[in-house]
């Protein structure tokens, strides 16, 4: 791609909302020929980008200013985003922050958090120890965290909040994965069970240790509604208010829908990667899911020397625009067809963050793939029964003999012994885990 020699800027009279206004109020030929107009004006400056804003430059706006005005107009909140106008705050009152806003501070408290650090050595895919490259809860995460403010920049969504969402997804996530959960689930089955939303929630609300008027991070409601993707009526009737919609039917906000359906965005390709790296899976047996293959091609036909991680890395790129571009368009027509207007009308509407039903059918499929070439390898479920054992050996020698725990979780025991030790179990790393279970089983390992 030849480097522009200019970028021509071209400001269209000043506008609410976006320069979509101009067709939505029925001045098409307007809103075409002022765009008509910069993009000759471009090519006889021999530019090859032009970017549109709304605004307007005149005697008593100059090109700065207007070039302010436009970006904050390019900015301004969807009236059906969440604000901090109609959110529904904190659990514990507090002084609003000086120098940011209030889910910028909930998204600050979830960086510096013990629980997101700890996300670097618990396993995605693959345990952390198995090779340097390979994602983690961590790098995951973030991963989530930008294709979450990227679609929700574009809907014009609560960015702040989506991204806090997105980053605290995954913070009651055990180590080893989904074997893991699995695994303490069933330990905790005669004792309310265990699932790693309500655990994420828990951790927020309750486990971290860090300020001095309150337990948890204090987050704000819309935040702790988006970390609770899943919950069963009996666990939302125990919740109070932040399970409330889960038996009403009622959704959460836009910013939460995103953060979910960004997770899968997410996982299902970098799941690819890693599974390419690793060997287990191959581009030939990629050549069965249309949706990879299809793009490949499009690489390989533009690009036909490329080739090794390059060309896998270009394929996932486009496979990833895709989904996220299919998302915002399909999100964009439900919401007009939903006619929503309100953060209410969000609530009382159907889930209206979703894919195409173009799309839909190819996303099953590489699901499918994933689960059956990759997450089913015998590779995979050897370490996964291993984790199984650890997990389970783990819980029993700790309800055996709660002593054997630390001692704020023994104190924590005392009201709730097995909810006390799931929340040591699940708040461990991987090599913790691991490493706790040699110090309790390993002969010879004394200490």
């Amino acid at each position: 791609m030849a480097i522009p020699a200019v970028i021509f800027l071209a400001l269209l009279p000043s506008v609410p909302e976006s320069p979509r206004w101009l067709m939505s109020v029925g001045r098409q030929d307007e809103g075409v020929a002022n765009i008509r107009q910069s993009v000759d004006t471009a090519k006889v400056s021999g530019a090859d980008t032009v970017l549109v804003v709304p605004g307007v430059v005149n005697e008593s706006t100059p090109y700065e200013l207007a070039w302010d005005i436009s970006l904050k107009s390019m900015r301004e909140l969807a009236p059906y985003a969440v604000s901090e106008a109609n959110t529904r705050g904190r659990r514990v009152a507090e002084a609003p922050p000086l120098a940011r806003g209030e889910f910028q501070r909930d998204r600050d408290r979830i960086v510096h958090c013990t629980a997101f650090r700890r996300l670097e050595y618990k396993t995605q895919v693959f345990v952390n120890h198995e090779g340097d490259l390979f994602r983690t809860r961590l790098t995951h995460s973030i991963e989530v965290a930008q294709i979450t403010r990227s679609i929700a920049r574009a809907l014009q969504l609560n960015e702040d909040l989506a991204e806090a969402v997105a980053l605290s997804h995954d913070l009651g996530h055990t180590p080893f994965g989904h074997a893991g959960q699995e695994a303490l689930n069933a330990c905790m089955k005669d004792f309310g069970g265990f699932e790693h939303n309500l655990q994420s929630l828990r951790t927020v609300d309750l486990l971290e240790e860090s300020y001095a008027e309150f337990n948890g991070l204090n987050l704000m409601h819309e935040t702790r509604e988006g970390i609770l993707k899943h919950c069963s009526p009996k666990h939302a009737a125990e919740l109070g208010d932040i399970g409330r919609r889960f038996l009403e039917g009622r959704q959460p906000s836009l910013e939460a829908q995103l953060a979910n359906l960004a997770d899968e965005i997410a996982y299902n390709n970098h799941d690819v990667d890693d599974g390419l790296r690793s060997g287990l899976i191959s581009l030939e047996q990629l050549d069965e899911v249309p949706i990879f293959a299809r793009n490949r091609q499009s690489v390989e036909a533009r690009h036909p020397a490329l080739t090794g991680r390059r060309l896998i890395h270009e394929t996932i790129g486009r496979m990833i625009n895709l989904m996220a571009v299919d998302l915002i368009e399909q999100t964009r027509a439900n919401i007009a067809r939903a006619a929503v207007v309100t953060l209410d009308d969000v609530r009382a509407a159907p889930r209206l963050v979703a894919y195409s039903a173009e799309l839909l059918p190819e996303l099953r499929v590489l699901k499918t793939f994933l689960r059956e070439k990759l997450y089913h390898h015998y590779q995979v479920l050897r370490m996964t029964d291993k984790a199984r054992r650890i997990i389970q050996d783990l819980f029993g020698a700790f309800t055996n003999d709660p002593r054997l725990l630390p001692p704020q979780y023994q104190t924590m025991a005392r009201s709730d012994k097995a909810r006390a030790i799931a929340d040591y179990i699940a708040g461990m790393t991987d090599r913790y885990a691991m490493r706790e279970h040699r110090r309790l089983f390993a002969v010879g390992e004394i200490y």
